[in-house]
């Protein structure tokens, strides 16, 4: 059974930084697509950025383009989040999620994932 526990959020001032991570256990990072999801107080939950398969291919929402940093550790089966140049736009539960194999899925909606974890909270202060 695949579980995922993110780590790292917190309060921090704009522009400030943050690391998130989301370790898994019964699934490897390396072989599956691991996204980050982020859901602000009355709004759906928004892709953030993803890392899929053994090439790590990665791809970003426009607004954290330049940013954020999504990475993995094969090593600690562990994918983060770099967060740079926080502004209070960015405040939200952030969520990382697995996906399996999708023939032809961009991995960019909540609907290619699989498993999620509990999401930690990010809050950027003006």
């Amino acid at each position: 059974q695949v579980q995922l526990v993110e780590s790292g959020g917190g309060l921090v001032q704009a522009g400030g930084s943050l690391r998130l991570s989301c370790a898994a256990s019964g699934g490897t990072v390396s072989s599956h697509a691991v996204g980050w999801f982020r859901q602000a107080p009355g709004k759906e939950r928004e892709f953030v950025a993803n890392i899929r398969w053994s090439a790590g291919f990665t791809h970003y929402t426009d607004s954290v383009k330049g940013r954020f940093t999504i990475s993995r550790d094969n090593a600690k089966n562990t994918v983060y989040l770099q967060m740079n140049s926080l502004n209070p736009e960015d405040t939200a539960y952030y969520y990382c999620a697995m996906g399996r194999l999708r023939y032809g899925s961009s991995y960019n909606d909540k609907s290619d994932y699989d498993y999620w974890g509990q999401g930690t909270q990010v809050t950027v202060s003006s």
